[in-house]
């Protein structure tokens, strides 16, 4: 069992309903599996988000499906202008 910390930040949180939370994402937990998740959660307003926002863990923006999520992920939408 492998609880993750996920913080939701601009359109993420909003499509979440809130900032922060704890999910179980069993013994080996991925972005993809994150990912499968948080659109099982929040339908498409988190797919939206999800399309062409970011994961960042550990200070480092991660995109692969099969990487580690480790204890915290932010989830963060696009962002305008950079």
């Amino acid at each position: 069992m492998a609880i993750v910390t996920v913080r939701y930040f601009a359109a993420a949180s909003e499509a979440a309903g809130r900032e922060q939370e704890q999910l179980d994402l069993g013994p080996d937990p991925t972005l993809g599996g994150l990912r499968e998740v948080l659109v099982r959660n929040y339908g498409e307003p988190m797919a939206r988000v999800l399309r062409s926002g970011s994961f960042l863990l550990d200070g480092v923006v991660r995109r692969e499906p099969d990487h580690p999520t480790g204890a915290q992920v932010d989830i963060l939408p696009p962002f305008a202008g950079g």
